[in-house]
């Protein structure tokens, strides 16, 4: 079925409800931009008839979020209730799912579009995830400790911290900490004293996270009692688990459609919260290609996919200390998202910004850009010998620290000279200046639904900002303008109105400037009444 792009000239929406088992197709209009659907696809954003993408949602979320929701400049967009193969070639969208598409014309521009599915399909819940994580920076130890996580150089890292000046808040201990994976009791021969570590770090002013998954060890004591219970996603045709491979080898997975899974999971952790203070969980895996339809079925006959995706996050959401990576048709959710791990490279600075734009028009209110300078594993480890390039680390800490949260993970004294460590010291203060107004705006984000990172043209429409996704709104207040390179200068567009930047400088609006950014400076821009 094809649909023509006339828009409507009510505010009204109009919903038309599509194909049922075939291929839908959206022709773009003249001049017509469309956000969506991928996170990890921010720097191709916005889709236009110049945009060639294909992808097979069911399979492949590119490590990161993904939604079954497309909006566009022109007050439209796209919803599917179900799992959805999408090609976007020569101006035309097209959906090759079993489920409904729902075509809908608001009349208005982005916002329009993008509020009024909200309001369908993912309205707002009212709630946030613990108020520190937008007052503080956060802080993980992966890129320092990878599979080494042990108690002495965890108290290490956050003594680290400390005596670098920069803020306390929340620590998370990555991957490796426990005894085997769908086990969480700490390693004895790693955490010695689980609880005197967590009360140290309480002491020092830390939040302390766990990192765990969906995934168990198999042949532990736990998967026999977990395959005893009907706890984990069975082969198909078979009342045996299925044992997939992952990044950290073979395992078998929890059945998160399986409701005394969920029982289970939520007491077990609980008692780990009680046992040893945690305070919450970094809730990694889950990521659809895991829950392949061919291998295994779940609880409910049906819940495969991105089904068992979504399943995970909404479980992540009991903890108000929480975080993830992959997500499914999450919207307006009290989870934490984070964007997918990035390299150390400058082309993936230049991705935090428009994947966090991505992330906001996508529903996902409450996104940390990754880890400062990079979260892949291999990011430090391949320059090590030939020292860090500073700037990058320092442009990518000023990203974050103009962002809703920010996140060090490799630590920055280490690797930093003192005067690009002094910078970075002086971002992360500037983030928790910044809190209670972010925390403001989240909490606004939590009834209305809308962004706190916002585009241009969401913001400002009709204004020529279709396709800026380098500067953008930190709620209605502040105009962004991060540098993404260590060049000195960069253009910045300003809407039409009066602005005064980080310097106190007025500039007059609805014209472009280009402005020098020396690597201390962090642009930002106020809106003056």
């Amino acid at each position: 079925m094809k649909v023509s792009g006339k828009i409507l000239t009510t505010v009204l929406a109009a919903c038309l409800v599509l194909c049922a088992k075939a291929q839908t197709e959206v022709r773009m209009l003249e001049g017509e931009k469309w956000w969506g659907c991928v996170t990890d696809w921010g720097d191709k954003m916005p889709f236009d008839e110049r945009t060639q993408l294909w992808a097979d949602l069911w399979h492949d979320n590119f490590n990161n979020q993904t939604t079954p929701l497309l909006v566009s400049n022109r007050g439209r967009y796209v919803w599917c209730d179900d799992v959805f193969a999408i090609q976007i070639a020569g101006g035309v969208i097209s959906l090759q799912t079993k489920g409904k598409v729902e075509y809908v014309e608001t009349g208005g521009g982005l916002r329009e579009a993008y509020l009024s599915a909200s309001a369908a399909h993912f309205p707002a819940s009212g709630k946030i995830p613990e108020e520190l994580f937008f007052s503080q920076p956060q802080y993980n130890t992966w890129i320092e400790l990878l599979r080494n996580q042990n108690q002495a150089d965890v108290l290490k890292y956050a003594y680290g911290i400390i005596d670098s000046g920069l803020p306390p808040g929340i620590l998370m201990v990555d991957d490796n900490w426990q005894q085997s994976y769908g086990n969480f009791d700490f390693r004895a021969d790693k955490f010695p004293d689980p609880k005197g570590m967590t009360e140290e770090l309480h002491r020092m002013g830390f939040r302390i996270m766990l990192w765990i998954s969906p995934f168990v060890t198999a042949d532990s004591q736990e998967f026999k009692l977990c395959r005893e219970k009907g706890y984990l996603l069975k082969r198909k045709g078979s009342d045996e688990p299925i044992i997939v491979k992952w990044w950290n080898g073979y395992s078998a997975v929890f059945d998160m459609s399986n409701p005394a899974t969920n029982d289970y999971l939520y007491a077990t952790l609980q008692k780990v919260q009680q046992e040893y203070g945690i305070d919450g969980f970094k809730f990694d895996g889950g990521d659809p290609q895991y829950y392949d339809e061919q291998m295994a079925t779940a609880f409910d006959g049906k819940s495969y996919g991105p089904r068992q995706t979504e399943l995970w996050s909404k479980f992540a959401s009991r903890f108000p200390f929480n975080e993830l990576r992959a997500s499914w048709k999450m919207g307006a959710q009290p989870v934490v998202q984070r964007l997918g791990d990035k390299g150390y490279a400058w082309k993936e600075v230049k991705r935090l910004v428009p994947n966090m734009i991505a992330a906001g028009l996508m529903g996902h209110l409450f996104t940390c850009p990754d880890m400062i300078g990079g979260g892949s594993d291999s990011s430090f480890k391949r320059t090590a010998e030939e020292g860090f390039d500073g700037a990058l680390v320092v442009r990518s800490c000023q990203i974050h620290s103009l962002m809703p949260m920010m996140q060090f993970s490799v630590a920055p004294w280490r690797v930093l000279g003192k005067e690009h460590m002094d910078i970075c010291r002086t971002s992360a203060l500037l983030h928790s200046r910044l809190g209670s107004y972010v925390l403001e705006q989240a909490k606004y984000a939590a009834q209305s639904g809308e962004p706190i990172v916002r585009a241009m043209e969401y913001a400002y429409p009709n204004q020529g900002f279709e396709e800026c996704m380098d500067q953008y709104m930190l709620g209605d207040k502040y105009l962004m303008a991060p540098a993404t390179d260590d060049g000195a200068a960069r253009v910045v567009k300003l809407p039409k109105g009066r602005w005064r930047d980080d310097e106190g400088k007025f500039y007059l609006g609805g014209k472009s400037y280009t402005i020098v950014v020396p690597l201390q400076r962090m642009l930002y821009f106020e809106k003056v009444k």
